[in-house]
């Protein structure tokens, strides 16, 4: 098992994107509109900052994070936060402010800053906009993720099924009226980071490539109006898995995850095959209190998180399980089932003062290091073991994941 930490950082910058002896015409051609500004333009970056390390038993924290941003925030805010990349920050000189090399430059950055720290900086994940995100990992490795979205209709349907097992399986989804969502999908790049473009893949091809499958999809029947789906079950698992395939016709995509709403989604990779992700959310209160240390060594290492009557927060969790899809049905998993496993599961936590009322952490302090490790097996019991990533959010700002690979990515 796998133990990682994330703390969110947010930064304004302005960058262009351009090759100084490339002409016009094919900057344009690389880059897009970010090219075209002579003086830049604006981003509202946000900076994930990926830790991995042992976690202390007499804290129950694998690093404080506040220390986290302590070191971190002074550096974003001396070489990055209100700077025009290309100029301000010494690394972007010769080297093209793209996604990619933005979150290498962070990464580099930060890591010396913990290496005196049992707790490392595995990876940084930058979103750069809704569009546009990537993640730079330690061991070299950059992807890019490229967005887009759209609105179709379907009847979740597989023609290898009998009515009654069609409606078994898939409930109301399964009207022959249909029904309808707005998706959302990620497609995941990965490879080397050209030299001179610091991209992985051409940014503008990269946008065609993905309006032209949104213009095929966007505002249609997925039963009636797409012939690749024809004499197939038309499921989000189907969706996904062709997706992943169209697409590495032309890009290097490693994975792509596909959102079918908020809270549910399905991702393929070549590699990992299938998974299948549900978030839910639960209210508690709780107090960072170990019983190894004194009165004021708890003040001193858990802050204000100390406070005697306790705080609480709005806690989310995603649970993704793994499998293989069934060419029958086109599913992984009976959705269902997933949704009343981490819905009941975590709505035993809901309303609760964690430290008061639940028995795990009667002498266990709770920490997102804790909470998450406690949480697992009871969920993955009953998912039949079957449980690969867990991940639990304080606040938007710190995320817990844990996960039976490292395979897969950070987000």
């Amino acid at each position: 098992m796998y133990l990682f930490i994330s703390k969110r950082f947010e930064f304004s910058s302005s960058h262009r994107l351009f090759v100084r002896n490339w002409s016009d015409d094919k900057n344009l051609e690389y880059f897009g509109r970010e090219s075209a500004g002579l003086w830049g333009h604006g981003h509202n970056f946000e900076a994930f900052f990926v830790f991995n390390g042992p976690v202390d038993t007499s804290n129950g924290m694998m690093i404080n994070v506040t220390s986290i941003k302590d070191k971190v925030k002074p550096l974003i805010d001396g070489k990055y936060d209100h700077k025009y990349l290309n100029t301000d920050t010494p690394l972007f000189g010769d080297v093209v402010p793209t996604p990619e090399n933005v979150a290498k430059g962070l990464l580099t950055d930060v890591r010396p800053l913990f290496a005196d720290m049992s707790a490392r900086p595995t990876a940084c994940h930058l979103i750069e906009s809704p569009q546009s995100e990537a993640t730079a990992y330690a061991d070299g490795r950059v992807e890019r993720h490229l967005w887009t979205d759209f609105s179709a209709a379907r009847q979740t349907y597989s023609p290898h099924l009998s009515q009654v097992e069609n409606k078994d399986l898939f409930g109301k989804a399964s009207s022959a009226f249909g029904h309808g969502h707005h998706y959302r999908l990620r497609v995941t790049l990965g490879g080397a980071v050209d030299g001179d473009s610091g991209m992985i893949f051409p940014e503008a091809e990269g946008r065609r490539i993905l309006d032209d499958l949104r213009g095929r999809f966007d505002h249609r029947n997925l039963n009636v109006d797409v012939p690749e789906l024809s004499g197939s079950p038309v499921t989000t698992e189907i969706l996904a898995r062709h997706f992943l395939k169209h697409l590495s016709q032309k890009m290097p995509v490693g994975r792509v995850r596909l959102f079918e709403h908020d809270h549910f989604f399905v991702e393929f990779s070549g590699r990992d095959g299938c998974l299948m992700g549900v978030s839910t959310q639960f209210h508690a209160a709780h107090r960072l209190h170990s019983s190894e240390l004194s009165d004021d060594d708890n003040l001193s290492v858990y802050g204000k998180c100390n406070n005697r009557y306790g705080h609480g927060h709005l806690y989310k969790v995603e649970a993704s399980i793994g499998g293989e899809l069934n060419k029958r049905t086109g599913t992984m998993f009976r959705l269902a089932d997933l949704e009343k496993a981490v819905f009941e599961t975590v709505d035993e936590w809901n309303y609760k003062h964690l430290d008061l009322e639940i028995e795990e952490f009667k002498n266990r302090v709770t920490t997102g290091e804790n909470i998450i490790n406690v949480l697992w097996p009871r969920l993955n019991a009953k998912l039949g073991e079957r449980l690969v990533r867990l991940r639990l959010w304080e606040t938007p700002n710190n995320r817990f994941t844990l996960r039976r690979s490292v395979t897969g990515g950070y987000r």
